[in-house]
């Protein structure tokens, strides 16, 4: 009679793991490879910043506010609960807007606030009164055209540790536990160039 029909067959322990841990390793490159390239890493901004930019941008309750990268949520989440504003949070990496809406819902303010997974320079921002950021210089200059064109005038505009480039200096700068705030708002000079600007090739093939 032959061995298997006497029972079941014995597992050739160490065999059958190095294959559940190659399957693991071939799932988890699958699921990194999926995860967006991201141009600017997760930094939070302290809460004494958040709240500095708030108060320079002059948030009041009927405003709109876009955080532009807004990582765990902490800038629309305050902005949210401490002024009563509508906010949407915008980040490419989805585990940090998952974060943010569990964030959102434990501060008791996602029905006031949303946070999206998607390209900063794919996002309508036409609906904003106040724009916070702080992503790199690289990018805050890319983005300035996007921001010229989209946001209406009167739009505040506020960043953390980066600048606009010499083609947009800050109205306002103001140092808070040794980081630097910018501030500007959108002017009808800036519509009038956004006119005469072309999008980056880069950003326009994406």
């Amino acid at each position: 009679m032959s061995p298997s029909r006497l029972g079941p067959r014995l597992i050739n322990l160490p065999r059958f793991l190095s294959q559940v841990l190659c399957v693991f390793l071939v799932v988890g490159a699958a699921a990194a490879d999926q995860r967006p390239r991201l141009d600017v890493p997760f930094v939070p901004t302290p809460q004494p910043v958040v709240d500095r930019m708030l108060s320079l941008a002059d948030v009041k309750k009927n405003d709109v506010l876009y955080d532009l990268g807004s990582g765990d949520g902490r800038i629309v989440i305050t902005a949210a609960k401490r002024y009563g504003v509508q906010g949407i949070g915008i980040d490419l990496d989805p585990v940090r807007i998952a974060e943010a809406r569990a964030n959102a819902r434990k501060a008791g303010v996602d029905r006031q606030v949303k946070f999206v997974a998607g390209d900063l320079f794919k996002a309508d921002l036409s609906n904003a009164t106040v724009v916070t950021l702080y992503l790199l210089d690289s990018i805050n200059r890319e983005l300035r055209p996007q921001l010229w064109k989209q946001l209406k005038v009167g739009t505040r505009v506020v960043s953390h540790a980066f600048d606009m480039g010499e083609e947009w200096p800050p109205q306002k700068t103001e140092s808070v536990d040794g980081r630097t705030v910018y501030f500007w708002t959108i002017t009808e000079a800036n519509k009038r160039a956004a006119a005469n600007l072309k999008q980056s090739p880069e950003r326009a093939g994406r």
